[in-house]
Formats: C-alpha cells, sequence, structure tokens
C-alpha cells in the first residue's frame, strides 16, 4: 500500500510538472517566440549535444548534493534552508586545505580537500542544529540568515587575506594540480563530481529504506515525544541530521572549487543551495529521485541560453517555469482528493461475508 501511494504521488509531481511545462509554452508564445522550438532546443543543447551535456552535469552536480542537504534534516522533522552558505564555507574550506595542505599526490590530496569541505559545510549546519536542540530556536531563520553571514565571510577572505598578489578582482590564488577532480567528459568542464552525487543519493536512500539510522530519524521527525518514549535522543539526532546535510553541502561547495573553478571566487555559487531546496521538493523529499530532479533543474539552468538564441526566449522565462513547477508541484502534494483516496480504496481488501451482513440484522 505504501508503495502504491508513494507511486501515486510521484504521479502527481510528474503531472504538475508537464502542466507547469504546459503553461510555460503559454508564456513563450506570449512573447512571440515558438514554444515547440524552443523546448526542442533546451532538450537537444541540454541532453544530446556533447558540449551542452557536460554543461547539465556540471550544474546538475551542486545542485544535487544541495537537494540531499535538504533531505536528510527533513527526515528527522528539520528544515535546512541554507545549503548556499554551506555551500560557501565548503568552497572556503576546500580552498584552504588545497592551498595549505603538502603536495601529496592526486589520490590522496583530492579526499583530503574534500573531507574539509565537507567539514566546513557541517560545522556550519551545526551550528543551526545546536540552536534548534538546545534552545528551541527556528532553524529556519537561523539557516537562511546564516547564508548571507557565510556569503560575506568568503567575501572578505577573497577580498583580503586569501587575494592572489595582483589580482584585479577578488579571488583566491589557483589550487594546486593534484587537487583538482578529474575531468569526466574530455575537454569539457564536466567532472566526477556528478559521482559523488549520483553515490550520495543512493548510499542515503538506502540508509532510509533499510537501516536503524533511517528508521530512527522517520521516528524523530514524525514524533518526538514517540521518540523519547522509545530511548532515542531527538536532540542529538536533530544535530547530527543537520550536520549531515551541511556536510553533503559543503561538498557540492568543495567540488565546485576543486571541479571547476580551481580557486574560490566571490558569488562562486549561483544559488544551487536555494536550487537544492527546489529539488528536494520536486522529488518530495525521497533520495531516490533527487538526481531526477536535479537534472530536470540542471537541463532548465543549462538550456536556457540555447533558448534565448534558438527561439528568442529570454531566460526569465525559465525562471518562471521553475516557479509554475513549484507552485504546481506543492498544489498536488496538499490536494487531497477523491483520486488518490479512491484508488487506494479500491485496492483495500474486500470484506468477507461475515461482514456484509445488513445493519438491521446486526441490531437483532
Amino acid at each position: 500500500m505504501t508503495r502504491l501511494r508513494d507511486a501515486l504521488v510521484g504521479l502527481r509531481v510528474v503531472m504538475a510538472v508537464a502542466v507547469a511545462l504546459g503553461l510555460g509554452s503559454l508564456l513563450i508564445l506570449v512573447t512571440g517566440a515558438d514554444p515547440v522550438k524552443a523546448y526542442a532546443a533546451l532538450v537537444h543543447e541540454a541532453l544530446f549535444d556533447y558540449w551542452g551535456l557536460s554543461n547539465t552535469i556540471v550544474k546538475t552536480s551542486p545542485i544535487l548534493l544541495a537537494s540531499l542537504a535538504v533531505m536528510v534534516p527533513l527526515r528527522a522533522g528539520v528544515y535546512n534552508i541554507g545549503g548556499e552558505g554551506q555551500i560557501y564555507m565548503g568552497g572556503l574550506f576546500g580552498t584552504l586545505a588545497s592551498l595549505h595542505l603538502p603536495a601529496l599526490p592526486s589520490m590522496i590530496a583530492i579526499p583530503s580537500a574534500l573531507l574539509c569541505a565537507m567539514l566546513g559545510g557541517a560545522l556550519w549546519a551545526g551550528i543551526a542544529g545546536l540552536l534548534k536542540a538546545w534552545r528551541g530556536i527556528n532553524e529556519v531563520i537561523v539557516t537562511l540568515l546564516m547564508n548571507y553571514i557565510a556569503i560575506h565571510v568568503v567575501s572578505f577572505a577573497v577580498s583580503g587575506p586569501m587575494i592572489a598578489s595582483g589580482a584585479p578582482y577578488p579571488y583566491s590564488d589557483e589550487i594546486p594540480e593534484q587537487y583538482r577532480l578529474p575531468l569526466l567528459m574530455p575537454q569539457t568542464d564536466a567532472h566526477i563530481g556528478i559521482i559523488f552525487g549520483l553515490v550520495a543519493a543512493g548510499m542515503i536512500a538506502f540508509i532510509f529504506a533499510r537501516t536503524a539510522t533511517g528508521l530512527s530519524l522517520d521516528i524523530v521527525g514524525k514524533s518526538p515525544r514517540a521518540a523519547r518514549y522509545a530511548g532515542l535522543n531527538v536532540k542529538a539526532h536533530i544535530v547530527a541530521s543537520m550536520a549531515s546535510g551541511g556536510m553533503l553541502a559543503g561538498l557540492a561547495g568543495g567540488i565546485e572549487v576543486l571541479g571547476l573553478k580551481y580557486r574560490l571566487f566571490h558569488l562562486f555559487s549561483p544559488g544551487y543551495g536555494f536550487d537544492g531546496v527546489v529539488a528536494a521538493f520536486i522529488a518530495n523529499a525521497n533520495p531516490a529521485f533527487a538526481p531526477l530532479s536535479a537534472l530536470f533543474l540542471g537541463a532548465l539552468k543549462s538550456g536556457a541560453s540555447v533558448m534565448q538564441r534558438a527561439a528568442g526566449v529570454e531566460g526569465t522565462v525559465v525562471d518562471a517555469i521553475v516557479g509554475l513547477v513549484v507552485i504546481l508541484v506543492a498544489g498536488s502534494l496538499a490536494w487531497k482528493g477523491d483520486l488518490l483516496g479512491g484508488l487506494i480504496e479500491g485496492f483495500r481488501l474486500k470484506p468477507t461475508s461475515a461482514d456484509q451482513v445488513n445493519p438491521t440484522e446486526r441490531q437483532s
């Protein structure tokens, strides 16, 4: 029954996305462009063109990790809206490690720098987790505000103590060659960061579905009182889940620096942390669907420019389509109409002949 419900919820989300794309075609028509041509150009550029596909992969990697950074704390009933700040702290810690650790072989250097990036994200998110667990401070407000603190911390770092000598813009020195992620597609920017995201999604899906840790997180998220009666440390679960989410977002920041930028920039993330919230929402907080939702957003962002070149569609139309997706998916998940209940009701066991006795006969 649970699988049926999950399948029907997934169908709702797919239908909501399809309707959003349909409404997006109306927006494209209003601008005087051809929606068929625009969508065809987007799909071809994002998925079937070699260079376009590499760009899609580059954008999908951090969105995927950022979406997982939302899902893990959400399982414990806490909301991590601070993925953007955690990405920045991950990028900062990863850059510092790459610039100051000794010259190591790549097999050691890359994991070391990424672990430092994950540590940076975990520490930053852990602050919000501690405030939530021990002081009851709303984690949504804390994580949201900490985004801007992290952005300004990185801005200060690359404008002052970490600025490259003679740099005309605020950025750090380049990281050494041995700390850079290998390329996934030759002569492109696509790197192996997407593999980290896919492995993380698979591991988290397994933990949620098959382990005692996933069960305990689920109990804490659904009923903290029941979790306490079961002997679970609710505060520890809140802090650990938030720190784990920050670790994933920090990894996203690390792979942005080590795999793409090769140095720390001011505003190096174009909002991937917030895109991760949208991707987690589209996936209904299910890590098994996170790669698809992240790919959807990555493809939209990758193909936005070609839509403008091929069909004259403004890039803001893509942002509007993403907004429509969020609104319609929210509506589909909140809707409690008869379709879902009726379909599930139809799969229930029919009453036995003993249960089908006339009510008047029961009274007699």
